[in-house]
């Protein structure tokens, strides 16, 4: 996604050293290996197991420049600390679910097709989908829904849930479908779907929190003149990256009582992208997802 502008907005070096945090199916890492090389390292997360066994064969032939690890990105520091990197030149996100994810059966990340309710992005996590649809209370579940998912329905919809799990336990995407077509009616569009899924998942992964702690370690991490890339796919993600890149170029710091003056500090990064960077309509045609694809940038002072 975004391969080419990404690549333009990293700018890696030969010789450098650099994490692709959401590794998936390797294109991007290919990509930094081949203008890194001859002697340049890439250093994929990914906590699909799968994809990790998938893209290492894919970039195998990068030998030992390419390291897989399998892990969540929020363990950026002790993972490269474990490979005794101290500091990287530079970073790449590539936020959300693949569509490796969204297409495999097992996985239950769609609500296209009846598949058992995951939604694990890693397999070793014990919380599942079909645990919080089915265990959560109703104040829990209808918070998910509005917070993760900005469901305007979704107290609606969650006691929907609660009624139909008091009679048969929620088992798969399809049941978990039919529920919120119930529990919305004519108003149960594409979208509505896609926002309680997407509600669902950021829970069981715990997307967010993973993303704030691993936005700031990259700023620690990356030495000066590095940069660091993430492409976001819906607003909560985006809202996120863009805070953290504000907070890191900030020049001043606001003093706990009002009547001091503002402290000035020294700003960690410099904003590359004023206004996110999205895919172009030649890649929208081809790829839909990228739609809603936007991409910022800083660059480590």
């Amino acid at each position: 996604m975004l391969l080419e502008e990404a690549l333009a907005l990293l700018a890696p070096v030969p010789g450098g050293t650099y994490v692709d945090a959401t590794l998936g199916g390797g294109g991007h890492a290919r990509a930094i290996l081949e203008r890194t090389s001859p002697s340049g390292r890439c250093i994929g997360f990914d906590v699909d197991a799968d994809a990790l066994t998938e893209a290492s064969r894919r970039l195998s032939p990068a030998g030992s420049r390419f390291v897989a690890v399998h892990a969540n990105f929020s363990a950026l520091e002790a993972e490269l600390a474990r490979l005794s990197v101290e500091r990287i030149d530079g970073i790449l996100f590539d936020l959300g679910v693949s569509s490796h994810q969204l297409d495999e059966p097992s996985r239950g990340f769609s609500f296209r097709s009846d598949e058992p309710l995951d939604m694990r992005m890693d397999r070793r996590r014990h919380l599942d989908a079909a645990q919080v649809v089915n265990t959560y209370d109703l104040e829990d579940l209808a918070g998910i829904l509005r917070r993760f998912g900005e469901e305007r329905h979704a107290g609606r919809v969650a006691r929907s849930i609660v009624q139909h799990r008091a009679r048969h336990r929620l088992t798969t995407t399809g049941e978990l479908a039919s529920v919120v077509k119930q529990a919305l009616g004519r108003t149960a569009g594409i979208k509505s779907l896609a926002r309680v899924f997407q509600a669902i998942r950021i829970e069981v992964n715990n997307e967010l929190e993973s993303l704030t702690g691993a936005l700031e370690q990259a700023v620690r991490l990356t030495r000066g003149g590095g940069r660091i890339v993430v492409i976001s796919y819906h607003s909560l993600e985006d809202r996120i990256v863009k805070d953290a890149f504000r907070e890191a170029s900030r020049t001043t710091r606001r003093p706990a009582t009002a009547l001091l003056p503002d402290t000035p500090v020294q700003p960690l990064v410099r904003i590359l992208t004023r206004k996110p960077v999205g895919a172009s309509p030649e890649e929208v045609k081809l790829n839909p997802r990228a739609r809603s694809a936007k991409m910022r940038a800083v660059e480590r002072l």
